[in-house]
């Protein structure tokens, strides 16, 4: 029977097997906050080295009292130096630098490398977004981590650290496929395990400003380090690795964008480079190894000539439905110039490596295609994004039915986007054939998150589920050959490719900033990008699949897990709900004694 912890879908019975709850402190913090800043779920699952075995030749040498003895003692003080340089002790052991010290950098990036074994990793490996150097694609480069020890840091951005005990340890006993939880409630961030019911969090950390979105880079991801990227509403990032409790910071107080972050993604593939969109409606590249650099963005309203005078002409009025307006600092790839020597042009290199404009109003969020090509953004004007990553340029704009558009997500196979909106509605989108394939009824409040089931999406289904402000739970499976024929269908062109007309090579003009639209045939007016919402007789409806009324406060997101689901809400409650057993076993043990009772049956027919 379905209860407030379970849910009957199709496949089976869904079950809360663990619930995270926020401190006493930090849910006080949340009810008595003016400000609103939802929790967001982040997890990744590593898998840790299986611990040796009894017989292994080590273990067998130290029985024996052979000559691998010093062997085993030699690499045993590697492994006590490593984590001497790594500073990976626990909340209960001597902290690296005496309390109250200031920040001590870690060793260099190349001994670290080779010390801890982190893999080499190209610099922006396959993909060559905003790549300098693009001669320099494939060459090996250390990887470097934070310099700075949160336990003893005396900064007052970071007001606590509180690990459990014995971290390292209970780290180092961990083996096989281990999922960890990231989220944030009111000004707390926390780290958790899943699948194991654990007591108490791995570590929550304090700060003096709210956390509003973070992410964990997977391209260096090991069982020993973990690069993470944390937003907050001061603008200010924080890059973290949680098992070594080390951070560096980024955009320091607000130096290049104070505008709150939004949403923060790290380029899928690349150890470095990640997006960060602010309220401000802007879009900021970085990457995690540079410094703030002197930067000031220029207003869509600048002429864009600096020698134009003002007065004389007047700079053209900047339309965020049909283009994105790019401010290229100096050291942008396109904007630098060569000459110079080899190590001043490398340490001119500074932060943001690019900025967008993208809209008057704030950018709510954004994701990556699977082919890390395009990037699909969301706004609170109530427009869908899609940007050329490579080319930095706007192809499609699309407007929802009703009011701002919340969330958004791009199906594994990269056909489909899905966004929720203020208009109650999760709208199915193919940005390849330019149209709304379908939108989806069963919300009676805004959309708060929106997550594809990787599992049960094989192609020609999709599963996806939605939560939004109404506690709803909504199961969808969407089929575009099972859809139903709208009364009026809208003609549209299907477009064969995404491809940009206006390569980055155009651009390579020595100017800061430039309006990025398409280029049309000569005296043809270019081609708008705006695709204004189609009416609801125009298209079709999908019905959901399951819907499930959630307790407790407002759903504001949710993610999918092999072994199940999470959703958090604005308080910072977060359940695991497990997946059903997978039903084949049985079927196939069903089938067999249904073959074998059909055997004997035949064989007494025939007696």
């Amino acid at each position: 029977m379905e209860n407030e912890s379970t849910f009957v879908a199709p496949e089976g019975v869904y079950s809360v097997t663990e619930e995270h709850k926020p401190s006493i402190l930090g849910l006080h913090a949340a009810n008595a906050s003016l400000n609103f800043h939802p929790t967001r779920l982040t997890t990744v699952t590593i898998k840790f080295p299986a611990s040796k075995a009894p017989n292994s030749p080590q273990v067998l040498s130290q029985l024996l009292g052979g000559t691998r003895e010093k062997e085993y003692k030699k690499e045993k003080s590697l492994t006590k130096e490593r984590d001497d340089l790594t500073g990976s002790v626990s909340s209960s052991d001597t902290p690296d630098d005496p309390p109250g010290s200031p920040d001590v950098p870690v060793p260099s990036s190349t001994d670290t490398a080779i010390t801890m074994g982190t893999p080499n990793l190209s610099h922006e490996q396959s993909n060559t977004i905003f790549s300098h150097n693009p001669a320099a694609v494939g060459k090996k480069k250390s990887v470097a981590r934070p310099k700075h020890n949160m336990r003893t840091t005396s900064s007052t951005f970071i007001t606590r650290l509180q690990n459990i005990d014995n971290l390292n340890k209970v780290l180092q006993a961990k083996q096989g496929e281990t999922t960890f939880l990231f989220y944030n409630s009111s000004k707390t961030f926390i780290w958790t395990e899943v699948g194991t019911k654990p007591k108490e969090p791995l570590a929550r950390i304090y700060f003096s400003a709210f956390p509003t979105c973070h992410d964990v880079n997977l391209a260096t991801l090991s069982a020993d380090r973990i690069d993470m990227i944390i937003g907050f509403s001061t603008g200010d990032l924080l890059w973290f690795d949680p098992i070594s409790s080390r951070y560096g910071r980024l955009n320091k107080q607000g130096r290049i964008c104070n505008s709150p972050c939004t949403a923060v993604r790290w380029v899928p593939s690349s150890p470095n480079l990640f997006l960060v969109s602010h309220l401000d409606g802007t879009i900021t590249v970085y990457d995690k190894e540079r410094e703030d650099g002197a930067f000031t963005p220029h207003e869509p309203t600048s002429p864009l000539d600096p020698s134009t005078n003002p007065d004389t002409h007047p700079p053209g009025e900047w339309n965020p439905l049909d283009s994105i307006f790019v401010t290229m600092p100096p050291w942008h790839p396109v904007t630098s110039v060569s000459g110079g020597g080899k190590g001043e042009k490398e340490k001119a290199f500074k932060n943001p490596v690019s900025h967008w404009k993208v809209s008057k109003k704030s950018i709510i969020d954004f994701v990556f295609s699977p082919d890390v090509k395009y990037v699909a953004a969301i706004s609170e004007d109530g427009c869908l994004r899609v940007i050329d990553a490579i080319g930095e340029q706007l192809v499609d704009c699309y407007a929802s039915y009703f009011g701002a558009i919340t969330c958004v997500a791009w199906s594994p196979d990269g056909r489909y986007i899905i966004t929720g909106g203020q208009d109650d509605l999760v709208t199915i989108y193919s940005p390849w054939e330019q149209r709304v394939v379908a939108r989806c009824q069963g919300h009676s409040s805004f959309v708060s998150a929106v997550a594809f089931d990787d599992i049960r999406c094989d192609g020609r289904t999709y599963r996806f589920c939605s939560v939004g402000e109404d506690n709803k739970m909504i199961l969808w499976d969407f089929s575009s050959g099972a859809l139903h024929r709208p009364k009026l269908h809208a003609t549209h062109h299907q477009r064969m490719s995404m491809t940009s007309s206006l390569s980055l090579a155009l651009r390579r003009r020595g100017e800061s900033t430039v309006f990025l639209t398409s280029v049309g045939t000569p005296g043809e007016t270019p081609l708008s990008h705006y695709h204004p919402s189609p009416s609801r007789n125009e298209v079709a409806v999908v019905q959901p699949v399951l819907i499930k009324h959630v307790e407790g406060d407002l759903l504001t997101d949710i993610a999918f897990l092999s072994r199940g689901i999470l959703t958090a809400t604005k308080t910072g409650f977060v359940k695991f709900w497990v997946r059903p057993l997978p039903a084949h076993p049985r079927a196939l043990k069903n089938r067999n004694l249904n073959r074998i009772s059909n055997t004997l049956d035949a064989q007494d027919w025939g007696s």
